[in-house]
């Protein structure tokens, strides 16, 4: 048995599990391969994580549940998501455990000046948007302990996100990246172990329990001044970044269902988009990690 059981290997959940491990506290990590970090206190278990009866015999003894798998792709959500909530609901219900949610901002939709604090209404209109709603809607009726901790757009070591995927491949290659987004206006992005600390610490406090919070998160930048500072931490030429027609991949959208789903969640990169945690970092004295260090960390994964 483990005290904390965490479901997903990727960004969030390596991150989560290897901070619990480091402190000393068991954990058990599941995912369909068996994989996720390595280290005494880690065991890996292959299963599916969607199969209520399987995910309930695996936390036995847990008391906290991390839910931090994520499809890799949009075009999966609907079919993948809402089994892996029921389930995680299911084993948290069946040994009085806390919940620990990874969210994001999707559920707020367009909000006026980009603007989203802890009390933002959850106005979605997508299809992604109101997916998370009705999730994080769930979990609250469930009669469970519970928490959703919300970020924005990830970097740090093993992060998907602009650089990992539209930057770093073309400065190998000599190219220039293409940007789906304005390269002008300001984002917030989240360090993920900034995102692995928020959960833990938040699943462990009962004050956070019944809402959600945001992670405390660097200052926006532009995805333009984001390349300068990740190129500059690589000690790699600036990139040339060209912007790309914002009807590509809405017309693109017509016949390719990836394409229609990363047009559904445009809005975020063609306006200014600004995550508040300020209620979150006063509560629990939770603070932001430089963004300058968050970029070394995914720099210097990528590199080495």
């Amino acid at each position: 048995m483990a005290d904390h059981v965490v479901i997903g290997a990727g960004s969030i959940g390596s991150n989560v599990a290897r901070l619990l491990a480091e402190r000393g506290e068991g954990v058990r990590i599941v995912t369909r391969s068996g994989s996720g970090p390595e280290h005494p206190l880690i065991v890996r278990v292959a299963a599916d994580a969607s199969d209520p009866a399987r995910l309930t015999e695996l936390s036995r003894g847990a008391k906290v549940i991390y839910h931090c798998a994520n499809p890799p792709s949009y075009t999966m959500w609907e079919h993948l998501l809402p089994p892996l909530q029921t389930a995680a609901i299911a084993a948290a219900k069946a040994h009085d455990a806390v919940l620990a949610l990874t969210g994001s901002l999707y559920a707020y939709g367009r909000q006026p000046g980009g603007r989203m604090n802890e009390h933002t209404p959850m106005a979605a209109t997508g299809r992604k948007g109101r997916l998370r709603k009705r999730m994080w809607e769930q979990a609250l009726a469930a009669g469970i302990r519970t928490v959703e901790v919300r970020g924005s757009d990830y970097i740090g070591k093993d992060a998907t996100g602009i650089y990992a995927i539209f930057i770093e491949p073309a400065v190998q290659k000599g190219r220039a990246a293409w940007i789906t987004g304005h390269l002008d206006m300001p984002h917030t992005f989240t360090f993920n172990g900034d995102m692995a600390h928020a959960l833990v610490a938040l699943a462990q406090d009962e004050r956070a329990w019944g809402r959600a919070w945001h992670v405390p998160s660097p200052p926006a930048v532009t995805i333009r001044e984001l390349a300068r500072r990740c190129t500059d931490a690589a000690g790699r030429p600036p990139a040339k970044l060209i912007q790309m027609p914002r009807f590509v991949m809405r017309t693109a959208g017509l016949v390719l269902p990836i394409a229609r789903e990363v047009a559904e969640m445009d809005y975020q990169w063609y306006a200014p988009f600004h995550m508040d945690a300020t209620e979150t970092a006063d509560t629990f004295g939770l603070t932001a990690t430089d963004l300058d260090t968050a970029i070394r960390d995914q720099v210097g994964a990528i590199r080495n």
